[in-house]
């Protein structure tokens, strides 16, 4: 399978939000939190090379922290997900990419099958629970996100609202849905459906909501974000925090937009992971695995809660700032990372649907 680049993802957000972060992260070092993990001795570091899918004010808050606490340099490239794990099969011969960080599982669990991630240090795998790492131990959960409808009041009341994911391609719905088909965030869910209902279900589900959606399949999250809130359209299927981030671009008093969940164990309520993993042809393995154990330690897991992130931290003692729904009660479809899989299921259907 080769990864194919579904969408050129908008990974920065305004100059407010990245000074958020960086309050965020020094509010952390005054009170000790990244101190508390060791600093830097003043003896000659190292360096890595990172390879981010991840949004760019996530990972540049958690580089910022580890250059800090470790003088390790890392030189961080940003791309998408996607178009990264077919970059890095052709230079496994002249590697140069140590690390992998990703938005969510396949582009990991693709590279996993194709043999080039190295095993994870097990005590960083013991730092997220086990269903958030890879099952054979070649990368580590970093922070989750769940799949949720945001919605516009003055157009759609709650209660007209689906109720589950396969309602999406009713009629009733007919121009008043928006998705986002390239993004590598709709992939679990098209995968999380085919594995309730079954591919042929599965092709005509989605052939329904693009027929629903029209002209409302847009290239992003964002973009369905900005459009619900303007009122462009009345509601659409994005992760949480795109909606929290929204509201700390714009301000509570101009957000006219809400959002709410699936009914439990619906298979459009997917909690899908981000993770980041070591290249089996890095030079750096041991300042790599340093890496790695310090955005999964207490400090790069308190560094995503405050922050503008908005995503899960996967540590249970880790709480968002955000008034979000806890990771713990949410109720999602029991969609496991390896019923997941590389993504090969989820693509081939929106393929077939003419999605992609």
């Amino acid at each position: 399978m080769t990864f194919v680049r579904h969408r050129l993802a908008r990974h920065r957000l305004s100059r407010h939000s990245a000074a958020g972060l960086a309050v965020g992260v020094a509010a952390l070092l005054a009170t000790g939190l990244l101190a508390a993990c060791g600093s830097a001795s003043g003896a000659s570091a190292g360096s890595i090379t990172l390879y981010s899918g991840q949004h760019e004010q996530t990972t540049q808050s958690l580089v910022n922290a580890f250059e800090t606490q470790t003088g390790i340099r890392v030189n961080v490239r940003y791309n998408d997900e996607d178009s990264f794990a077919d970059e890095l099969v052709a230079e496994d011969a002249h590697p140069i990419a140590d690390v992998f960080y990703t938005e969510n599982s396949p582009a990991l669990e693709y590279l996993q099958d194709k043999g080039l991630l190295a095993s994870v240090d097990a005590s960083t795998l013991a730092k997220t629970p086990a269903k958030y790492n890879s099952p054979q131990g070649d990368w580590v959960g970093v922070s989750a996100r769940v799949s949720v409808l945001i919605y516009n009041p003055s157009l759609i009341s709650a209660s007209q609202l689906p109720t589950s994911v396969l309602q999406l391609a009713s009629p009733k719905y007919k121009g008043k849905l928006a998705f986002a088909a390239g993004e590598t965030d709709f992939q679990p869910i098209v995968t999380s459906v085919a594995r309730a209902s079954g591919a042929p279900a599965t092709t005509t589900w989605l052939n329904g909501i693009k027929a629903n959606a029209g002209s409302h399949v847009y290239p992003d999250n964002e973009t369905i974000a900005d459009e619900v809130n303007r009122g462009a359209v009345a509601f659409g299927v994005v992760n949480q925090y795109y909606w929290y981030r929204l509201k700390a671009e714009l301000g509570a008093a101009n957000v006219h937009s809400e959002i709410t969940h699936f009914a439990p164990h619906d298979p459009g309520y997917v909690v899908d992971v981000s993770g980041a993993g070591i290249l089996k042809s890095s030079k750096n393995e041991a300042d790599a695995q340093k890496f790695l154990a310090f955005i999964v330690s207490k400090a790069g897991q308190e560094i995503i809660a405050h922050s503008i992130s908005f995503e899960y931290p996967l540590d249970d003692g880790v709480l968002t700032t955000a008034p979000e729904t806890p990771l713990a009660t949410l109720q999602p479809y029991p969609v496991t990372i390896g019923d997941l899989g590389d993504g090969s299921t989820a693509i081939a259907l929106l393929r077939k649907a003419g999605l992609l």
